[in-house]
């Protein structure tokens, strides 16, 4: 899943953008509102976090044009301005949820959850493939009855490759879900997770070809007997 940071303060931003990649979702960060409008005109988002006061567009006027080209992506308004007539000003721009800083980390780490569920993004309790088990909720992967040591990435690109089962993932869909614009990353950079991932797995006893490649095409898990 992926989220749009909107937030100038850079510290602020720095400890969102941690706190979310440590829980596996893919994180970008604009630092006025004129290029969260640039990211939301060539990137789909699952979610944006909003500020308030930011240069350019304030957090206000970037969420009303949000709804008004009927954009129906979760709005996570993140401010300090702590007034009722503030917090009815932005939910009547078209925010979602309103949370005023300072803010409790799990609270808005509820909150992003209960959004995602509600703008249709399913948050699935397990991700199985025959013998191979990934738990969104622990961060566990388990094969049979032994648990696999993955990185960040690693685990998101498995965990993107069970969701689509049988679909086939070409490398740069694979790179536009899993990476920012600002990593710039390579389609070598997918082949050598692909076949990291592989080795992990075949360490844990799993078929050499539980990830297929189709070639000229892509990635996908194989065919279950």
């Amino acid at each position: 899943m992926r989220i749009l940071i909107v937030e100038d303060d850079i510290q602020i931003a720095e400890m969102l953008t941690e706190a979310l990649t440590n829980r596996q979702y893919t994180v970008d960060v604009a630092q006025d509102g004129e290029a969260a409008w640039n990211w939301v005109e060539m990137t789909d988002f699952d979610l944006v976090l909003l500020d308030i006061t930011l240069p350019k567009i304030d957090g206000i006027r970037f969420c009303q044009q949000l709804r008004d080209r009927n954009a129906s992506i979760p709005v996570l308004m993140l401010t300090a301005r702590d007034t009722i007539a503030d917090k009815i000003i932005g939910l009547d721009a078209g925010a979602d949820v309103y949370m005023v800083k300072p803010f409790d980390l799990e609270e808005l780490m509820a909150q992003i959850r209960a959004l995602l569920r509600r703008g249709g993004t399913t948050i699935r309790s397990k991700l199985c493939w025959g013998k191979l088990c990934l738990d969104p909720t622990t961060y566990e992967v388990m094969y049979g009855e032994q648990q696999l040591t993955l990185t960040r990435k690693e685990y998101s690109l498995l965990e993107l490759l069970l969701a689509n089962g049988r679909r086939v993932l070409s490398r740069p869909g694979i790179i536009d879900r899993l990476w920012s614009i600002d990593e710039s990353p390579t389609e070598e950079a997918v082949k050598t997770h692909i076949r990291t991932l592989r080795q992990k797995l075949r360490n844990a006893s799993a078929p050499d070809d539980l990830i297929e490649t189709v070639h000229g095409l892509g990635y996908r898990m194989k065919q279950l007997d």
